[in-house]
C-alpha cells in the first residue's frame, strides 16, 4: 500500500513540469540564443553592394503571420507568452539573411542583458563594419549565427546592466531616412 501512494505521490508531483514542458512555460523561459537544430540559420547573399544599399533590409522583410506562429509553435510558445519575443532573424536581413523558418527564432523582449534589442544594436554594428570594408560579410554572417551573445561582447562589448530599449528616435542601421525639411 505505501509503495502504491508514494508513486501515485511521484505521479503527481510531476504533473505540473510535464504540462509546463508540453504548453511551452519551460522552453519559452530562457531564449536567449536559438536551438540550432530549429534555427540553423540561412542567408541569400554575401554581395554587400546588395546588403549595404540603404532600405535593403526594409524591402527583403516579408514575414507572413503564419509563419510566425510557425515559429513560435516550434519553440513551444503559446500565443499567451508570444509578446514576450519578437520573430528575429538569426542572421539579419542587412547582412544577407533570409526570411526562411530556418533563419527565424522567438527573441525575447525582456532577458536582461541579453535581448533583442541588444542584437539589434550587434547587427547595427556588424552592418556598419562589413559595408565600411572591415569585416567580411561571411565572418560576420558565421558568427552572428554561431553566438551572437559572443559576437556581441567581441564587437560591443559587455553590455551595461541596465534594461535597454531602444531611444524613440532609434531606427535600424539601413532605415531610411526622409527629408521632412524638404516638404
Amino acid at each position: 500500500m505505501r509503495s502504491q501512494c508514494a508513486r501515485s505521490y511521484s505521479v503527481l508531483a510531476a504533473l505540473p513540469l510535464v504540462a509546463m514542458f508540453v504548453f511551452g512555460v519551460c522552453r519559452a523561459e530562457v531564449q536567449l540564443k536559438p536551438d540550432p537544430r530549429l534555427t540553423p540559420g540561412d542567408t541569400v547573399t554575401t554581395d554587400i553592394h546588395v546588403v549595404c544599399q540603404l532600405g535593403y533590409a526594409q524591402q527583403a522583410r516579408e514575414i507572413t503571420e503564419t509563419e510566425k506562429r510557425q515559429v513560435f509553435r516550434l519553440y513551444g510558445i503559446g500565443a499567451q507568452n508570444a509578446r514576450r519575443y519578437q520573430i528575429d532573424h538569426l542572421i539579419s536581413l542587412a547582412l544577407g539573411g533570409s526570411n526562411a523558418v530556418r533563419n527565424l527564432w522567438p527573441q525575447s523582449l525582456n532577458t536582461q542583458p541579453y535581448n533583442a534589442y541588444r542584437k539589434d544594436e550587434l547587427e547595427n554594428k556588424l552592418r556598419e563594419l562589413v559595408c565600411a570594408g572591415d569585416l567580411p560579410i561571411r565572418q560576420a554572417q558565421v558568427e552572428i549565427s554561431s553566438d551572437w551573445i559572443e559576437a556581441y561582447k567581441k564587437y560591443l562589448g559587455p553590455p551595461p546592466n541596465t534594461a535597454h530599449k531602444p531611444a524613440a528616435n532609434a531606427r535600424p542601421a539601413d532605415a531610411v531616412v526622409r527629408d521632412e525639411s524638404a516638404q
